[in-house]
């Protein structure tokens, strides 16, 4: 069964960091892209950044380009968004989901082609 589960989320001060977790289980992530997507009250969900398995490329919101790193863990099939410099802005619910990205590019991140989905998990920065 093929599932992803973020962890990593919680109440942090503007200007600190957090690091994000999304465990896979049942992919081989050479054949998926995973993407961090993320929605704020009120808003709708956007792209934060995403990794494409096939090729290792990486892309990243503009909002959050220089501050946001995304890596993996071969050996642990896990994704991690490291998050430095958060704004308030930034606060949301932050969701990881999984593509099958034969030949795929995930920087337009475009909802619907996710399958897979997280329940996501809180981020809160705040004073």
């Amino acid at each position: 069964q093929l599932q992803v589960e973020e962890s990593g989320g919680g109440l942090v001060q503007p200007g600190g960091s957090l690091r994000l977790s999304c465990a896979t289980s049942g992919f081989t992530l050479k054949y998926y892209a995973i993407g961090w997507f993320r929605q704020a009250p009120g808003k709708e969900r956007e792209g934060v950044s995403c990794f494409t398995g096939s090729d290792g490329s990486t892309d990243y919101a503009d909002s959050v380009k220089g501050r946001f790193t995304i890596s993996r863990d071969n050996a642990k099939n896990t994704i991690y968004l490291q998050m430095n410099s958060l704004k308030p802005e930034n606060t949301a619910v932050y969701y990881c989901a999984a593509v099958l990205a034969l030949h795929y590019s995930c920087s337009d991140y475009v909802i619907d082609d996710y399958e897979w989905w997280g329940q996501g998990t809180q981020v809160t920065v705040s004073s």
